[in-house]
Protein backbone atom coordinates (compact mmCIF):
# COMPACT_ATOMS: atom_id res chain seq x y z
CA UNK A 1 0.00 0.00 0.00
CA UNK A 2 2.77 2.38 0.93
CA UNK A 3 4.58 1.79 -2.41
CA UNK A 4 1.39 2.70 -4.23
CA UNK A 5 1.23 6.07 -2.42
CA UNK A 6 4.91 6.66 -3.15
CA UNK A 7 4.19 5.93 -6.82
CA UNK A 8 1.30 8.41 -6.81
CA UNK A 9 3.52 11.00 -5.14
CA UNK A 10 6.30 10.54 -7.69
CA UNK A 11 3.74 10.73 -10.49
CA UNK A 12 2.26 13.93 -9.04
CA UNK A 13 5.70 15.51 -8.69
CA UNK A 14 6.55 14.50 -12.26
CA UNK A 15 3.31 16.07 -13.50
CA UNK A 16 4.06 19.27 -11.59
CA UNK A 17 7.57 19.48 -13.05
CA UNK A 18 6.36 18.90 -16.62
CA UNK A 19 3.49 21.39 -16.17
CA UNK A 20 5.83 24.02 -14.77
CA UNK A 21 8.33 23.51 -17.57
CA UNK A 22 5.53 23.79 -20.15
CA UNK A 23 4.22 27.00 -18.53
CA UNK A 24 7.60 28.70 -18.52
CA UNK A 25 8.54 27.42 -21.99
CA UNK A 26 5.32 28.76 -23.53
CA UNK A 27 5.37 32.05 -21.64
CA UNK A 28 7.22 34.66 -23.62
CA UNK A 29 6.68 37.94 -21.77
CA UNK A 30 9.61 39.73 -20.17
CA UNK A 31 13.20 39.41 -21.25
CA UNK A 32 13.26 42.57 -23.31
CA UNK A 33 16.48 44.14 -24.51
CA UNK A 34 17.57 46.91 -22.10
CA UNK A 35 16.95 50.41 -23.52
CA UNK A 36 20.65 51.20 -23.83
CA UNK A 37 21.25 48.05 -25.92
CA UNK A 38 18.33 48.37 -28.35
CA UNK A 39 19.10 48.86 -32.03
CA UNK A 40 17.04 50.78 -34.54
CA UNK A 41 14.41 48.87 -36.48
CA UNK A 42 15.13 49.01 -40.21
CA UNK A 43 13.18 51.70 -42.06
CA UNK A 44 10.43 49.40 -43.31
CA UNK A 45 8.38 50.63 -46.24
CA UNK A 46 5.84 48.10 -47.50
CA UNK A 47 2.84 48.01 -49.79
CA UNK A 48 -0.38 47.38 -47.90
CA UNK A 49 -2.96 44.85 -48.98
CA UNK A 50 -5.36 47.73 -49.69
CA UNK A 51 -2.80 49.41 -51.99
CA UNK A 52 -1.51 52.04 -49.57
CA UNK A 53 2.00 52.27 -48.17
CA UNK A 54 2.99 51.38 -44.62
CA UNK A 55 6.10 53.15 -43.27
CA UNK A 56 7.81 52.43 -39.98
CA UNK A 57 8.94 56.07 -39.80
CA UNK A 58 5.30 57.21 -39.56
CA UNK A 59 4.92 55.36 -36.27
CA UNK A 60 7.66 57.07 -34.26
CA UNK A 61 6.23 57.80 -30.82
CA UNK A 62 4.13 54.62 -30.86
CA UNK A 63 4.93 51.12 -29.67
CA UNK A 64 4.78 48.90 -32.76
CA UNK A 65 4.18 45.16 -33.12
CA UNK A 66 5.36 43.97 -36.55
CA UNK A 67 3.83 40.51 -36.95
CA UNK A 68 5.16 38.33 -39.80
CA UNK A 69 2.65 35.61 -40.65
CA UNK A 70 1.34 33.39 -43.44
CA UNK A 71 -2.15 32.13 -44.24
CA UNK A 72 -0.97 28.50 -44.21
CA UNK A 73 0.63 28.81 -40.74
CA UNK A 74 -1.39 27.09 -37.99
CA UNK A 75 0.23 28.99 -35.10
CA UNK A 76 -0.53 32.24 -36.96
CA UNK A 77 -4.23 31.29 -36.91
CA UNK A 78 -3.97 30.77 -33.14
CA UNK A 79 -2.17 34.06 -32.52
CA UNK A 80 -4.20 36.44 -34.72
CA UNK A 81 -7.34 36.80 -32.54
CA UNK A 82 -5.16 37.96 -29.63
CA UNK A 83 -3.37 40.48 -31.83
CA UNK A 84 -6.72 41.83 -32.99
CA UNK A 85 -7.94 42.26 -29.41
CA UNK A 86 -4.64 43.83 -28.36
CA UNK A 87 -4.78 46.27 -31.27
CA UNK A 88 -8.31 47.30 -30.34
CA UNK A 89 -7.57 47.55 -26.61
CA UNK A 90 -4.19 49.30 -26.69
CA UNK A 91 -4.34 51.16 -30.01
CA UNK A 92 -5.83 54.24 -28.35
CA UNK A 93 -2.96 54.19 -25.82
CA UNK A 94 -0.24 54.24 -28.49
CA UNK A 95 0.12 50.70 -29.88
CA UNK A 96 0.32 50.17 -33.65
CA UNK A 97 0.08 46.65 -35.05
CA UNK A 98 0.98 45.74 -38.62
CA UNK A 99 0.64 42.28 -40.08
CA UNK A 100 3.22 41.35 -42.69
CA UNK A 101 1.94 38.51 -44.87
CA UNK A 102 4.83 36.43 -46.18
CA UNK A 103 2.64 34.19 -48.34
CA UNK A 104 4.00 33.46 -51.79
CA UNK A 105 1.91 33.19 -54.91
CA UNK A 106 -0.54 36.07 -54.76
CA UNK A 107 -2.81 37.85 -52.38
CA UNK A 108 -6.02 35.81 -52.62
CA UNK A 109 -5.28 33.66 -49.55
CA UNK A 110 -4.02 36.70 -47.63
CA UNK A 111 -7.25 38.58 -48.36
CA UNK A 112 -9.31 35.54 -47.35
CA UNK A 113 -7.42 35.28 -44.03
CA UNK A 114 -7.85 39.01 -43.31
CA UNK A 115 -11.56 38.89 -44.11
CA UNK A 116 -12.17 35.70 -42.13
CA UNK A 117 -10.59 37.14 -38.99
CA UNK A 118 -11.78 40.73 -39.55
CA UNK A 119 -8.23 42.05 -39.13
CA UNK A 120 -8.61 45.76 -38.30
CA UNK A 121 -4.92 46.74 -38.48
CA UNK A 122 -2.91 47.26 -41.67
CA UNK A 123 -1.64 44.19 -43.49
CA UNK A 124 1.47 44.70 -45.62
CA UNK A 125 3.15 42.64 -48.30
CA UNK A 126 6.96 42.77 -48.25
CA UNK A 127 9.15 42.48 -51.28
CA UNK A 128 10.00 38.78 -51.86
CA UNK A 129 12.82 37.69 -49.57
CA UNK A 130 12.94 40.94 -47.60
CA UNK A 131 11.68 39.36 -44.36
CA UNK A 132 14.85 37.29 -44.20
CA UNK A 133 16.92 40.48 -44.07
CA UNK A 134 15.61 41.08 -40.54
CA UNK A 135 16.69 37.71 -39.21
CA UNK A 136 13.35 35.94 -39.44
CA UNK A 137 13.70 32.19 -39.14
CA UNK A 138 10.03 31.18 -39.33
CA UNK A 139 6.45 32.30 -38.90
CA UNK A 140 4.96 33.67 -36.88
CA UNK A 141 7.72 36.05 -35.93
CA UNK A 142 6.87 39.30 -34.19
CA UNK A 143 9.15 42.26 -33.61
CA UNK A 144 8.28 44.62 -30.74
CA UNK A 145 9.51 48.15 -31.35
CA UNK A 146 9.66 50.90 -28.71
CA UNK A 147 8.47 54.50 -29.12
CA UNK A 148 11.92 55.56 -30.40
CA UNK A 149 11.87 53.01 -33.22
CA UNK A 150 14.25 50.53 -31.57
CA UNK A 151 13.79 46.76 -31.38
CA UNK A 152 12.91 45.82 -27.81
CA UNK A 153 12.18 42.14 -28.41
CA UNK A 154 11.69 39.52 -31.12
CA UNK A 155 9.32 36.61 -30.60
CA UNK A 156 9.51 33.43 -32.67
CA UNK A 157 6.43 31.23 -32.63
CA UNK A 158 2.90 31.90 -31.49
CA UNK A 159 2.58 34.19 -28.47
CA UNK A 160 -0.38 34.51 -26.14
CA UNK A 161 -2.17 37.84 -25.98
CA UNK A 162 -1.37 38.19 -22.27
CA UNK A 163 2.37 37.87 -22.96
CA UNK A 164 2.27 40.48 -25.73
CA UNK A 165 0.22 42.76 -23.49
CA UNK A 166 2.65 42.48 -20.57
CA UNK A 167 5.54 43.59 -22.79
CA UNK A 168 3.58 46.28 -24.63
CA UNK A 169 2.44 47.74 -21.29
CA UNK A 170 6.09 48.04 -20.21
CA UNK A 171 6.99 49.89 -23.42
CA UNK A 172 3.93 52.14 -23.28
CA UNK A 173 5.05 53.22 -19.79
CA UNK A 174 8.59 54.09 -20.97
CA UNK A 175 9.37 57.71 -21.73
Amino acid sequence: MRSRWVGYGVGLIGFAVVSGAWYFATRQSGGMTPMADRRAMPALVMTQLDGGTWRMAEHRGQVVLVNYWASWCGPCWEETPGLIRLSQELGPQGLAVVGVAVDEGGTAKVKQFVEEFGVPYPVALPEPGSQMAYGMVGVPTTVLVDRQGRVAKTYVGAVRQADFKADVDVLLAEH
